[in-house]
C-alpha cells in the first residue's frame, strides 16, 4: 500500500492543473515529487531552499494576492521552526494556507528529535481559526487534502502519517465517525490509531468514534456518543497526550464526566529505534492501550461503587 504522503504529490499535482489559484511552496523537501508540476506550472511550483522561515512567508504573499497555497515539509520543520511566521504571516495577517506535514510525531526515528513533531498540533491549538485534519489512511488523505484545498481562504493544517490503519472510511472533514457501539464509556481514536483502538477494546462493551478532523473538534458528536454510552471518555491520539483533553471536557462541560487522555509522552525517548518500537514506549500498542483504558474503566466502576 502507498503511504499517505505518497498520495499527496499526485493529488497536489492534479489540483494545480484544475485550479489555477492553486500554488505549492516547498523548502527543498518534496521537491522531486512536483518536477513534472513545475514544468506545467513555473510559476506556481516555488522551492524556496532550505528556509522554513521564508517557506511560510513566502506562502502567506501568495495567499495574499490570490493564490491558494499548499505548503509542504517535515512536520517539525513546517509547525516548529517558522512557528512565529504561522503565527504573524498567516494568523496576523488573515491570510489562508494549507500546511500539509509528514514525518509526524516520530515517523522517522532515526532523524532524531530534530524530525520528531508530538506537539505540533498542541502548538497550533494555541493560535485562532486552524482547522486540522488527521488522517489515518492514504484514501482519507486524499479526500481530506481536497477538502483543505477547497477550503477557501481557511488556514488548514493536514497531517500526514508513515503509519495508517489497514482500511480507509468515509470521512467528511468535519464529523466523528462512529465505528462501534457500547455503553461503558467513549474512545475516541485519532487517524492511525484506530487499528490500535479497535484491537484494544475488543469485548469492551465501549463506543469507538473515529476522528480526522480534530480542529474544530466534533463536540456534537462526542455529546450524542456519550448520552448512550455514559460519560467516561478515552482519547487516543498520534502526537502529544491531552491536546484536545480540553475540547472533550469543554463539550461536555454541563454534565458530570472523566476524560483520559492517550498519546505521545512529553519524555524524550533517545534511542532511536523504530516507529513500532516508540509506539510500545508510548504505550499506544494494542497491549498499552488496553491496560490503560481498562484501569480507567476499572476506576470509574470503583469511585461509582463507592458513592453508591
Amino acid at each position: 500500500m502507498d503511504t499517505m504522503r505518497d498520495r499527496f504529490a499526485p493529488v497536489v499535482s492534479r489540483l494545480l492543473d484544475e485550479d489555477p489559484r492553486v500554488a505549492v511552496v516547498l523548502a527543498e523537501i518534496g521537491a522531486d515529487g512536483f518536477r513534472a508540476a513545475e514544468r506545467r506550472h513555473p510559476g506556481r511550483v516555488i522551492n524556496v531552499g532550505i528556509r522554513e522561515q521564508l517557506l511560510v512567508g513566502a506562502a502567506a504573499g501568495l495567499a495574499l494576492t490570490g493564490l491558494r497555497p499548499v505548503v509542504h515539509t517535515f512536520a517539525s520543520f513546517l509547525v516548529e521552526r517558522p512557528f512565529e511566521q504561522v503565527k504573524l504571516d498567516l494568523g496576523h495577517q488573515d491570510a489562508g494556507a494549507v500546511l500539509v506535514s509528514a514525518a509526524a510525531s516520530y515517523d522517522w526515528p532515526a532523524g532524531g528529535l530534530t524530525h520528531m513533531a508530538p506537539g505540533d498540533v498542541a502548538l497550533l491549538d494555541t493560535l485562532d481559526g486552524w482547522t486540522v485534519h488527521v488522517p489515518g489512511h492514504p484514501d482519507e488523505a486524499e479526500t481530506l487534502l481536497r477538502h483543505a484545498v477547497a477550503a477557501g481562504d481557511d488556514k488548514v493544517y493536514v497531517r500526514l502519517s508513515v503509519q495508517a490503519n489497514r482500511e480507509g472510511r468515509a470521512v467528511d472533514g468535519k464529523r466523528f465517525v462512529p465505528v462501534r457501539e457500547g455503553r461503558s464509556g467513549v474512545v475516541v481514536a485519532v487517524g492511525p490509531m484506530l487499528d490500535a483502538v479497535l484491537a484494544a477494546t475488543e469485548g469492551l462493551d465501549m463506543t469507538v468514534l473515529y476522528a480526522t478532523t480534530v480542529r474544530p473538534f466534533d463536540g456534537e458528536g462526542l455529546r450524542r456518543a456519550t448520552g448512550a454510552a455514559g460519560t467516561d471518555v478515552v482519547l487516543v491520539e498520534p502526537y502529544l497526550a491531552g491536546t484536545s483533553t480540553a475540547a472533550a471536557t469543554e463539550a461536555l462541560s454541563d454534565v458530570p464526566h472523566r476524560v483520559l487522555g492517550l498519546g505521545v509522552g512529553r519524555r524524550e525517548l533517545r534511542r532511536y529505534g523504530t516507529v513500532e518500537q516508540h509506539t510500545a514506549a508510548h504505550g499506544l500498542d494494542p497491549r498499552g492501550l488496553r491496560e490503560r483504558i481498562g484501569g480507567f474503566l476499572d476506576a470509574g466502576r470503583r469511585q461509582a461503587t463507592a458513592r453508591a
